[in-house]
């Protein structure tokens, strides 16, 4: 294509714009109503992950070592459990470690096990993280397995629960936000469907006198374009701006530590330019769909 017929594309593209009024009105506010939803749900679902993620990396293996166990018993225990493939790292924790521990994190009641120094009744743990916290449960089955390991712990049922919602809450979000955008598509392209039968007979003469269904097409896949971005532009204003305030406002889930947000910087670029993408995606395509059936002369 020349670059004077591209201008010409651009140029009708976005006279297009002006001309058609209440339609590019109703059409660029059908995106933005999407794209708002789409951004804010998208920005939700990302967040959600990300704390998903790191409850995952929380995961971990106490493997508490038999009592009976000399040292030489114990650093054995510590060699097979490195030498699976799937462990990403193995801290070794003494009774001793293990009890003062205890104490601290009960607080005031916590004082209660400190007549057990002179004879501690726990037992020397090695905790074990893996490298995908999906191999969580097998590994635990495989350090069952090492002799002198007395008992494994990492919340077995809770854990199960956690990985299968965090995988159903992304499927789910995934799903809805797919939905979003193909519901985003349908408004947009019965839109601009009414202002292209408004010209269907203009396509018609241009059809006959012998112009291509790609010079025929250019126009409106430009003002599907300029549809999209000028719909994507408020969308942006309002997700970035409320997230901005939701990142710096200290709010109350902030409290708990497994709650972390995206940083503001780069996540607000990074989604803007997402929902830029979405929005210019949805415009082409709904023009593309809408002309297609009056290119049939």
């Amino acid at each position: 294509m020349r670059f004077s017929t591209l201008q010409r594309h651009v140029r009708e593209g976005s006279r297009n714009i002006w001309r058609n009024g209440w339609m590019t009105v109703a059409s660029v506010g059908a995106v933005t109503t999407t794209l708002v939803l789409v951004g804010a749900f998208l920005a939700l679902m990302l967040n959600l992950s990300n704390i998903a993620t790191n409850l995952e990396k929380d995961v971990q293996i106490k493997a508490l070592i038999d009592l009976t166990a000399d040292q030489a018993e114990i650093d054995a225990v510590g060699d097979a459990i490195q030498r699976i493939p799937e462990v990403a790292s193995v801290t070794f924790s003494s009774k001793d470690e293990e009890l003062s521990s205890l104490i601290d994190s009960l607080g005031e009641e916590g004082k209660v096990w400190e007549m057990y120094e002179q004879d501690n009744p726990l037992n020397d743990v090695y905790i074990v993280k893996t490298t995908d916290p999906l191999d969580t449960i097998s590994v635990a089955k495989k350090i069952a397995s090492i002799t002198n390991v007395e008992e494994i712990t990492y919340g077995q049922e809770v854990v199960q629960n956690l990985f299968k919602f965090n995988q159903y809450a992304r499927n789910i979000g995934l799903v809805l936000i797919v939905g979003l955008i193909f519901t985003a598509i349908f408004l947009i392209s019965n839109t601009i469907k009414i202002t292209i039968i408004a010209r269907r007979r203009e396509i018609g003469i241009m059809k006959l006198v012998g112009a291509t269904d790609s010079f025929i097409r250019w126009p409106f896949f430009i003002e599907g374009l300029l549809l999209g971005v000028l719909g994507s532009i408020v969308p942006i204003l309002i997700i970035t701006t409320g997230y901005y305030y939701l990142s710096h406002s200290g709010n109350a889930l902030t409290q708990f530590s497994f709650v972390e947000l995206l940083p503001f910087s780069p996540f607000a670029i990074q989604l803007s330019l997402v929902i830029l993408a979405i929005g210019a995606g949805i415009g082409v395509w709904g023009s593309v769909m809408s002309i297609r059936k009056f290119l049939k002369v």
